[in-house]
């Protein structure tokens, strides 16, 4: 499946290295802190998080269909620190053999995906039994005020600005539906100063496939 969103690449590459030096960094380390064995990031876009994984991560295969973003991602993966495979692919059919992957890491990626239910079901088909989700995204606001606001970003010019995402997305209710059990959840607002915005409502968490 061809994914090609030019514009958006480009302002995203450039966003998501002032997202983090606002505060995204410390997120993306506690997104993947701990993971050990083998490792499947989905949506891994320009690699901002290939500098947080652990020495006991033993490989990190990052799949992303942005091929501006996987050019990126492609020239920052000799940096990491652990061992970093590119592949080009889409959250809804991953090139993973099933029960394979000790973890799924899904970083600003479920709000954009076609299909939620099918791209966690596939996180669930890669993962081995008792292996780790860890997610961080930005998901449905929890007060009315807000949650009005996302349905009408969402209605209106949100997702043709942003490569189709929604920001009124219940993830976490997604992420339990598709069979995984939620062990680790903190809700946030990113950033945490000024004026909520329509994707300001994050989730960060470890969620379990049985």
């Amino acid at each position: 499946m061809a994914v090609s969103h030019p514009i958006f690449a480009r302002v995203f590459a450039r966003a998501s290295v002032a997202m983090d030096r606002a505060g995204a960094a410390a997120h993306r380390r506690r997104l993947v802190a701990g993971l050990r064995g083998r490792v499947v990031e989905v949506g891994a876009g320009n690699g901002r998080n290939l500098a947080h994984y652990p020495s006991t991560v033993t490989g990190v295969l990052a799949v992303e269909p942005e091929p501006r973003l996987r050019a990126v991602l492609r020239a920052a993966a000799p940096d990491a620190p652990v061992p970093v495979t590119v592949a080009a692919g889409v959250a809804e059919a991953l090139p993973v053999a099933d029960a394979s992957a000790d973890a799924v890491v899904l970083s600003l990626v479920l709000c954009s995906v076609p299909d939620q239910a099918v791209a966690l079901r596939e996180a669930r088909r890669v993962l081995r039994p008792g292996g780790q989700l860890r997610f961080y995204e930005h998901v449905v606001a929890e007060t009315p005020g807000l949650r009005r606001a996302q349905r009408v970003a969402d209605a209106t010019l949100w997702p043709l600005c942003c490569a189709g995402c929604h920001t009124a997305r219940d993830t976490v209710a997604a992420i339990r539906a598709a069979g995984f059990t939620v062990v680790e959840l903190d809700r946030f607002r990113f950033p945490p100063a000024g004026i909520p915005g329509p994707a300001s409502p994050h989730a960060l968490g470890t969620a379990v496939r049985p």
